[in-house]
């Protein structure tokens, strides 16, 4: 209870000392409008007028209910105070101006993140690109036994952690990147997954060195190693403040991003394809309790049902995507090259994108950044169970994450969006557009869409779950019943997801788990020396089992 108070008085004093200043653009410039957007809107300088404006907002407010209209009087009551939040996680420098004069903006969390991909990738000497081997014979299990401490194979660990970011990002996030950054934010979008492999080997090393083992069960993660790693380095207090804050914001995401969004998402797919008449459309909730039923059965069994489930779903799911994908590339084989050369044009000489170069530079970097979560924390939490007696082995595995979710999922989408041209269509925003790209050669594509999204959706929850009930049991206690009462808890929030689209507080959840990277990065900067001492530790094990 003390962590837990302690918690709650860390975030107390930063809504503090963040309720002064102005708003920022926060994950809602991931957003393509319809329409106008507030500031085109002509200004009323008229005192009746504006009188009248709140008058109106007032007396709506009042007839509001929440019986009535549930989603809207969550967002009015507690808009303001999430959008606060929202606004300083994703807080945006203007760094450049469009063609049209209107800023083009970057998230500081993209920079902080980012940032420390590329000096972590050149403290350990572009690791990335030469473990390639390595990794491929580790996740055989070549160089560990079933007796190693742990409670899942490495593989499974990479699928438990697959699950949790490969997901609709790779789907609708990439047809915002290209749409709004043209082609060439494809290249910039590689380039960045590529960096963020060595902060996944970085913070998935330390998650199984610093882990606790009772009695056969694995606790690791951020919240292990920002207070274990801490305590060595003299500064305990610190770490102990830092590994609640990271449990705090994990919790909340884990409810918001890895749960309510994604239950939304799928059942929005859903009533596409069924129509806006079905019994589904008029009854949301029933996707809900059938979602959430699903989830429950997987996620009571622990980390070990999570792993064989994502095991098997994970190459499944991305096997019907990339299938698919390596469809319509076939069947349009003779524009690869021209698709490729629009990327490779397009991310240094860009002429009808706004914000020149900068522009396509940012959105390829927001993309790989909000869709691999490298560097956010929470893929160590599923690589600490890995059975393994060395933690640099599971950080080799870890880091072909954002290669397999980036650069291979993701690139894939980006193919297929530039070659049907669907990208320049302004009837079409999101997942909309990568719809209509597959199936301009699959007609039937949407149905192919619908169970993808439904399967990234599902595979996402059971991940985050895990993530969320790791957190849950720091800062409440290791017992099955405090276990128990967050995984209800969490089943709920499917049924909530699926019935009720409160986008400021999607949006808050974002904002929580992208907080995520602060101490997590923190973490891995002070720390580095000790991943590198497990580098060399697990390379000298290699070397003795080759040499055998």
């Amino acid at each position: 209870m003390v962590k837990t108070l302690l918690v709650t008085c860390f975030f107390s004093i930063y809504l503090l000392l963040t309720s002064q200043g102005q708003d920022a653009p926060g994950i809602q410039t991931e957003v393509v409008s319809q329409g106008v957007s507030e500031s085109q809107k002509p200004v009323e300088s008229s005192e009746a007028n504006e009188t009248q404006s709140v008058a109106s907002s007032r007396q709506e407010l009042q007839e509001l209910s929440f019986l009535d209209q549930p989603d809207r009087w969550v967002d009015q009551k507690f808009g303001p105070y999430l959008d606060e939040v929202t606004g300083k996680v994703f807080y945006s420098i203007e760094v450049t101006k469009d063609s049209a004069g209107n800023p083009v903006k970057l998230p500081l969390v993209v920079i902080w993140l980012g940032v420390a991909a590329v000096i972590i990738t050149i403290y350990f000497k572009f690791l990335n690109f030469r473990s390639w081997r390595l990794a491929a014979s580790t996740i055989q299990g070549k160089y560990s036994a079933p007796s190693d401490p742990g409670e899942i194979s490495h593989f499974q660990a990479l699928c438990a952690a697959l699950s949790g970011t490969v997901g609709l990002g790779n789907i609708a996030g990439v047809a915002i990147a290209v749409s709004v950054g043209g082609p060439g934010a494809t290249f910039w979008m590689i380039l960045v997954g590529f960096f963020g492999m060595t902060s996944k080997f970085c913070e998935c090393t330390l998650g199984v060195k610093y882990r606790s083992i009772e009695e056969g069960k694995v606790y690791g993660g951020p919240m292990q190693y920002l207070k274990k790693g801490f305590a060595e380095k003299g500064m305990a207090q610190l770490g102990v403040i830092l590994a609640g804050l990271f449990a705090f914001l994990c919790i909340g995401g884990s409810f918001g991003g890895g749960n309510m969004v994604q239950a939304n998402q799928a059942c929005e797919q859903l009533v596409g394809v069924l129509g806006e008449d079905s019994f589904l459309a008029q009854n949301r909730w029933a996707f809900g309790v059938i979602l959430g039923v699903a989830v429950a059965l997987v996620i009571i069994g622990g980390i070990k049902s999570i792993a064989a489930v994502t095991a098997a779903l994970v190459p499944f799911m991305c096997g019907i995507y990339m299938i698919a994908g390596f469809f319509v590339i076939g069947l349009n084989i003779d524009q690869l090259g021209h698709a490729i050369g629009l990327i490779f044009e397009g991310a240094f000489a860009p002429t009808a994108v706004g914000g020149g170069v900068i522009g396509v530079m940012i959105q390829g970097m927001k993309r790989a950044t909000f869709s691999n979560e490298a560097g956010i924390g929470s893929a160590a939490i599923a690589h600490s169970a890995a059975k393994t007696k060395f933690a640099a082995s599971e950080g080799i595995v870890a880091l072909l994450e954002p290669f397999i979710d980036t650069v291979v999922v993701c690139t894939t989408t980006a193919l297929v969006i530039v070659m049907a041209g669907t990208y320049d269509d302004p009837n079409l925003a999101g997942v909309a557009i990568t719809s209509a790209a597959f199936e301009s050669v699959i007609g039937w594509f949407p149905v192919i869409l619908t169970v993808a999204v439904i399967l990234f959706a599902f595979s996402t929850m059971i991940s985050w779950s895990y993530y969320g009930v790791q957190a849950w049991s720091h800062l409440f206690g290791r017992s099955a019943k405090a276990e128990l009462l967050y995984k209800i808890i969490f089943c709920l929030f499917v049924v909530i997801g699926s019935s009720l689209s409160m986008q400021k507080v999607f949006d808050f959840s974002d904002a929580m788990i992208f907080a995520m990277s602060v101490p997590n990065v923190i973490a891995m900067y002070l720390l580095m020396p000790k991943v590198k001492d497990e580098y060399t530790r697990y390379l000298q094990h290699v070397k003795e089992t080759d040499s055998h």
